[in-house]
């Protein structure tokens, strides 16, 4: 196993029969030199919840590209936001920014959500047909997250292409030169952008995100402008392609299972339920990393101290030794809440109550709105090429009106 096994079409078309192989082959599988991959949901749950694995976000970027790649812009933009963070650091900065992100601030939200959602659907009217992704599930969360930090819309296109280029640097298998490039240029852009949106903020008292990272404080200590900057970032980039392609892929899985699909529409209180099935099913988050910080013993491995293990996320939600035929799209199952669709331990995805209230929203207007809603053509997808993040390209529908 190595990088460039993660990288084929057959695998971005359909992962889960390599993943099937992963787990198959035991707890940790080598891929480099101090580098694993796992599959399997103990291990990963384990891990993921052991105080005694981190991030040394650096650690894989050399692992992956070599060391002097570390001083590239789009790796040391990341490695400082929250994502990348460990404790006591990451502690202060999470409750700070929980503070946004709290139960009743979401609830705030909803009328945005469902005014956002309105407006796209009426954008697409009467309409035989529409492309799904890029007509409504990626502007979605674009338009939504805008609102949050008070950026004017006719900025989300560009802000929204250039957060699409620095994700990519999150893929498990390296980015060539060109990629990396634009990478670099992307993280670079957003970063210009949000500090001037900073230095206006500063003297005002708006009621949007940003402001709020500016003026929160817990026990007496504010965000410094640098973490203002990066965490501003990150809400963006966090915000944008992972919900879009949440949307996407749930809507596949309802299409390819239309007696799930009618359920829903015969009784839409199953809606949170089928939304939280689907994502472990087939979600958009795949993988994410973690560095041992001591000697772990996991199973029969002993995982040494300073080893990197990319945990695939999508491997684990369809393990059986974990869910009950987990290649089954079922809303009944009694195991689908103890899914890792949004990570677990202290980096739980702080988004999580915003991304479901999203796709809640969302998926029961386009219900409402088109209940005979059809794929074009299920076989001729084309999934983006990224191991970390999986969505399809273009997802063309009939609204049967």
């Amino acid at each position: 196993m190595q990088f460039s096994d993660f990288t084929s079409p057959a695998f971005f078309a359909n992962p889960y029969p390599a993943y099937e192989k992963i787990r198959a082959a035991g707890a940790l599988l080598p891929i480099a030199p101090q580098v694993f991959v796992t599959g399997r949901f103990d291990v990963i749950d384990a891990l993921l919840r052991d105080p005694r694995m981190g991030k040394t976000y650096l650690q894989s970027v050399a692992a992956r590209y070599g060391e002097a790649a570390t001083a590239r812009p789009v790796f040391q933009s990341l490695n400082r936001t929250l994502l990348m963070m460990n404790p006591p650091t990451h502690t202060r900065l999470r409750a700070l920014l929980m503070k946004t992100f709290n139960a009743r601030q979401m609830e705030k939200l909803r009328d945005t959500v469902e005014a956002t959602t309105r407006a796209l659907l009426d954008a697409i009217g009467t309409n035989a047909g529409f492309d799904l992704m890029s007509d409504f599930a990626l502007p979605l969360p674009v338009r939504i997250i805008c609102q949050l930090l008070d950026v004017p819309l006719e900025d989300a296109h560009a802000l929204a292409g250039a957060a699409g280029r620095l994700v990519a640097a999150f893929d498990l298998a390296p980015l060539d030169a060109q990629a990396l490039s634009a990478a670099d240029e992307a993280a670079l852009t957003l970063e210009r952008y949000f500090q001037n949106v900073i230095e206006q903020r500063r003297s005002q008292h708006a009621d949007d995100l940003i402001s709020a990272l500016l003026h929160v404080e817990v026990d007496g200590a504010k965000l410094t402008d640098e973490e203002v900057v990066s965490n501003a970032v990150l809400l963006f980039i966090a915000g944008h392609e992972t919900t879009s392609n949440m949307i996407g892929n749930t809507m596949l899985a309802l299409f390819r299972h239309r007696d799930r699909y009618q359920a829903l529409q015969d009784d839409r209180t199953l809606l949170p339920r089928a939304i939280a099935e689907c994502l472990r099913y087939d979600g958009a988050v795949q993988m994410v990393v973690r560095t041992a910080f001591d000697d772990i013993d996991v199973g029969d491995s002993k995982l040494a101290r300073g080893s990197v293990v990319f945990m695939l996320i999508g491997a684990a939600n369809r393990d059986p030794q974990a869910f009950t035929h987990p290649d089954q799209l079922d809303f009944a199952r009694d195991d689908t809440a103890k899914s890792l669709s949004f990570g677990a331990g202290i980096h739980y995805c702080l988004g999580a109550r915003l991304a479901m209230l999203e796709m809640e929203v969302a998926i029961g207007h386009l219900l409402d709105r088109f209940p005979a809603l059809q794929a074009e053509n299920l076989d001729a997808l084309v999934w983006q090429h990224r191991n970390n993040l999986r969505g399809v390209t273009a997802l063309p529908v009939r609204t049967g009106i």
